[in-house]
């Protein structure tokens, strides 16, 4: 951005520059009003055409600019796109193995507490366990954790 600012100053100064110039140029000049006109006319082409040729020079390197950027953003784009294929793959797995082991565990208490149940209630047959209630406690987590 700051070299089309730049290249659009430099157009804005030259078109102005030249515009006081012919100005300056007619007021002192002491040559006839039809050659100073005629001088005037070629100075404001003259300016025009080079800030023309500015612009179509900075149009160009910005261009040039932007198309051998575009290459490097591709790559940068693909690989971050890789990046978090890879990620949701392994978010995925881990949900996949969590899922496995809540459900292995939940089958392994299941089956504690039932042999709970009945070795309680082959110890005293009279007072057969009606239900088991299990609590989850979460323990602290560890310092530096």
């Amino acid at each position: 951005m700051s070299e089309s600012n730049g290249a659009l100053g430099f157009v804005l100064g030259s078109v102005i520059g030249a515009a006081v110039g012919a100005v300056a140029g007619m007021m002192f000049a002491p040559r006839a009003g039809i050659e100073s006109r005629s001088m005037a006319a070629d100075a404001m082409n003259d300016a025009w055409d080079a800030a023309v040729d500015a612009y179509e020079t900075g149009s160009r390197g910005v261009s040039d600019h932007v198309e051998n950027m575009r290459p490097v953003v591709d790559a940068k784009t693909d690989e971050l796109r890789a990046k978090v294929d890879l990620a949701r793959e392994r978010m995925d797995q881990l949900r996949d193995s969590l899922s496995d082991t809540v459900a292995t565990t939940s089958a392994s208490v299941q089956d504690a507490m039932n042999n709970v149940a009945e070795k309680a209630a082959e110890a005293d047959p009279t007072k057969a366990a009606e239900g088991v209630h299990v609590e989850v406690v979460d323990d602290p987590k560890p310092e530096g954790e």
